[in-house]
């Protein structure tokens, strides 16, 4: 049965990628383009003082960038935010980073839209990372994308490059069939990463492409919804796609 279930994941993710693929949507053309999304802030977080400045990249969104791990533990330093800046760190070492948490458990789109100017601008990101999608799904597909919607146009009017996080897993979900919810809402975040071409980190698929490799989902959760270290890791990795290492850093 455990051998059945890994191929039945394998084909759907498969049949998937085919699709996508099939409609013009692969990720180079869905999404903006790792190698030059964050070129401007990519050349800031290589300059040296006196020349650099502080960047700031903040994390909205959940219980999952929020730090949760077994509730009601926080284990921050193990939270794809704090990899993230960790990484970041040993590619530019010259750079000034904060890495700033907007995040709050429980706390679904529509909620994250409502203190966004308050919570969020405030701080005046270089670039924002948003990560709803698991406590979404209550909300339901139409709801959920006018906040995303909201959320984005707001970034964007500002000038702010936004990077769209599919979910994480979640091990209560059927991650083979299409119409869970899990991947509905992961669909629609692709879809607007292609429309209002921004970054885009596909979470999901990563999680998936571990259980159809042979792996256990539960290898990657600390409890049912909320990934452990190394599916932290996962998450972090691919974020870490869109700042391009450096041959160098620029001089003042």
């Amino acid at each position: 049965m455990k051998s059945l279930a890994i191929l039945l994941l394998s084909c759907s993710l498969f049949i998937s990628t085919l699709m996508f693929h099939a409609s013009g949507q692969t990720e180079s053309r869905c999404a903006a383009d790792p190698n030059t999304y964050l070129a401007g802030v990519v050349a800031e977080l290589q300059k040296q003082w006196p020349a650099n400045r502080t960047i700031n990249i903040v994390c909205h969104g959940h219980s999952v960038p929020s730090g949760y791990f077994k509730t009601p533990v926080v284990d921050t330093f193990n939270a794809y935010p704090h990899l993230l800046h960790v990484g970041l760190k040993e590619r530019y070492p010259f750079a000034v980073v904060n890495v700033i948490v907007t995040a709050i458990g429980g706390e679904n789109s529509e909620q994250g839209a409502v203190r966004f100017e308050k919570d969020v601008l405030t701080h005046r990101p270089d670039i924002l990372l948003i990560d709803y999608a698991l406590n979404d799904r209550p909300l339901g597909l139409v709801r959920a994308e006018k906040a995303w919607r909201q959320m984005i146009e707001l970034a964007q009017k500002a000038d702010i490059p936004v990077i769209l996080l599919t979910p994480t897993a979640d091990v209560a979900a059927r991650l083979d069939d299409p119409s869970d919810p899990l991947n509905q809402h992961a669909e629609q975040i692709r879809r607007l990463a292609a429309e209002y071409n921004t970054g885009l980190v596909d979470s999901l698929t990563e999680f998936k492409r571990y259980v159809a490799s042979g792996g256990k989902l539960q290898d990657l959760m600390s409890q049912g919804n909320h990934p452990n270290r190394k599916g932290h890791d996962l998450v972090a990795a691919q974020l870490l796609r869109w700042f391009p290492t450096p041959p160098q850093a620029i001089k003042p």
